[in-house]
């Protein structure tokens, strides 16, 4: 083993491009400090360039996406054989071949919805890993399910960013609903949030949403809104940068997204939002399904519904804008569950299953 052991991460999910796992990714390699990084990923231009002290290799997209993928998994084993890494850490698992015919152990990063869509390659990837890590239990379930054997499974959260400790408390906010997604996967509950405001409006005449991130279901939700008589209190402001992200989740009273499980789906992996928002002192309503009971507390942190009615769903954000009391309280609760998912926290735990990996 090297003197710093080093550990090749292969993915096709990587900053700069915004998402959840390229955050999770991107967060451990910046965050890491007992192993050394290098990353194989996709860019916009070929080549090998240095990024903030680390290799990274990006392979451009050409052509159908399997191809693409073909050639990712080429590079990343091209690496593998030059660098000589102690281990590999395959990012997702389309990584996989490579992570598997690359001659050292690999451990294997899962989520949720891709083991559902592709169950014979997320099967291949279980049974090869030295080690899969999943963000929760809603994940360890459908590893095992792919054939992991339990013993081999690690649970660990996705790490999440602290700010300064929030300066207000949601009973000094206007009664602000957020919801943080890209507009493109309904099973996030967009439309189900719409349909629920005319009821909030109901109970909290001066409530309004905002929905950050932009995509095709936009326009589509802007009618819903407009058909329900609740137009002028819908916004959507598109995607954004993260200062003005994080000013939104830092002055909503509540952070709302109902999201579910549809057939053939496997739903939120985790929802590192959630943390997001309790990371700002905000309370969360998600959805009782998937990934969101891993990262919600019912009771503690937000509260949990089902993700199907929208009545439900108005009736837990009501009661949040109108018990300023509660919402402060399950606001303190996200809060100090984001604070044990902090980085430093989160990454040492990777990096022992890491060193655990190389160990085997």
């Amino acid at each position: 083993m090297s003197a710093v052991p080093r550990v090749l991460l292969l993915t096709p999910d990587y900053p700069p491009v915004r998402g959840g796992i390229q955050y999770l990714l991107g967060g451990i390699v910046r965050h890491a400090t007992r192993v050394h990084f290098a990353v194989v990923t996709f860019g916009e231009r070929e080549g090998v360039v240095d990024e903030d002290g680390v290799r990274t290799r990006r392979v451009r997209i050409r052509g159908p996406r399997g191809a693409s993928i073909a050639r990712l998994n080429a590079a990343g084993l091209a690496e593998i054989r030059r660098w000589r890494p102690d281990v590999v850490l395959s990012g997702h698992i389309v990584a996989a071949p490579a992570a598997r015919v690359g001659g050292v152990p690999f451990v294997q990063y899962l989520y949720a919805d891709e083991m559902v869509r592709r169950p014979r390659l997320a099967a291949f990837a279980v049974r090869h890993a030295v080690i899969s890590i999943v963000l929760g239990e809603h994940g360890a379930a459908l590893v095992r399910g792919a054939g992991a054997a339990p013993a081999r499974i690690r649970i660990i959260a996705p790490g999440v960013d602290l700010p300064a400790a929030p300066a207000t408390t949601p009973r000094d906010r206007a009664p602000l609903i957020v919801n943080v997604a890209r507009l493109e996967d309904r099973y996030k509950g967009f439309e189900v949030l719409v349909r629920a405001l005319p009821l909030i409006r109901s109970q909290v005449p001066e409530a309004t949403l905002t929905l950050v991130g932009d995509g095709r279901l936009r326009a589509s939700l802007e009618a819903v809104a407009r058909a329900n008589g609740c137009g002028d209190a819908l916004r959507c402001v598109g995607g954004v940068c993260d200062a003005e992200r994080d000013a939104l989740l830092g002055a909503a009273t509540v952070f709302a997204m109902p999201s579910r499980v549809p057939r053939g789906s496997g739903g939120e992996g985790f929802g590192i939002v959630y943390l997001e928002a309790g990371a700002h002192g905000t309370p969360v309503v998600a959805g009782k399904a998937g990934g969101a009971m891993d990262a919600v507390s019912d009771g503690q942190t937000g509260l949990l519904v089902d993700p199907e009615d929208h009545v439900a769903v108005a009736e837990a954000i009501s009661s949040l804008l109108l018990d300023r009391e509660e919402a402060t309280r399950l606001g303190q609760g996200g809060r100090a569950r984001a604070e044990r998912c902090a980085w430093p926290v989160v990454v040492g735990e990777v990096e022992d299953v890491l060193l655990e990996a190389i160990g085997r």
